[in-house]
């Protein structure tokens, strides 16, 4: 991505995150303007948007940029059919993040614009100690969910330690505002350290009571595209 740049924007009530498979049911006409804008596109690659979660209110209006956070994730376009019930059903993935500057609205589709600049992460090393103890919290979360309710995920876990952040973010029972909070830190360690100790937590709630997560898992599928 650019360092400055205009994508089309959804504004979610969620946090997504890079790697993320997310399902949108569309519905809006100006939403539906944006998705047949992309589909439009002829270069599959470049059918990009930007999702940034709704801080509050249900609406995006004329200073709507205040009301949204303001690092979100570009995604990418990737399936797209139409519902009997004439709504969209559109599947994108995740792709990288970027830091909101501005947002105005497509003079011809009505959908909101964002101009926006790249948030990559800070460079940094994942010890092979916090890695091998994300991968073994992971693993035994993952299990005592599936004992109780079926395993909710599907593949393995990436190998890279930004990706493997991702993945175990997305998998952690957090409400929107910890979940947004994940987006906006720039290391993977950190990621993986907050993570680690917020499943170590759940796991011993799971042992003390067998019921599930008070809290909705993200029953998503990951996808390193």
């Amino acid at each position: 991505m650019d360092v400055d740049a205009t994508l089309p924007m959804f504004p979610l009530n969620s946090v997504s995150f890079p790697g993320l498979t997310v399902p949108l049911r569309v519905f809006e006409e100006r939403y539906r303007a944006m998705v047949e804008h992309l589909m439009d596109l002829e270069d599959p690659a470049e059918r990009m948007f930007g999702s940034v979660a709704i801080r509050e209110g249900y609406e995006v209006g004329e200073h709507g940029a205040q009301s949204l956070f303001r690092v979100g994730v570009r995604l990418r376009l990737t399936q797209c059919r139409e519902r009997p019930d004439g709504t969209l059903a559109v599947t994108a993935v995740g792709v990288d993040r970027f830091e909101l500057d501005g947002l105005e609205r497509h003079p011809d589709g009505g959908f909101p614009l964002g101009r926006v600049s790249a948030r990559p992460d800070s460079d940094g090393d994942v010890d092979d100690a916090l890695l091998q103890a994300a991968r073994s919290t992971f693993t035994a979360y993952r299990a005592a969910l599936a004992d109780l309710a079926g395993d909710p995920w599907e593949g393995a876990l990436p190998r890279d330690p930004s990706w493997l952040s991702w993945a175990m973010a997305a998998g952690a029972p957090l409400p929107l505002p910890d979940r947004q909070e994940l987006l906006e830190t720039d290391t993977a360690a950190e990621r993986l350290t907050h993570v680690v100790g917020l499943l170590r937590e759940e796991l011993r709630a799971i042992n003390v009571i067998p019921s599930l997560p008070a809290t909705d898992v993200a029953r998503t599928r990951w996808s390193p595209n």
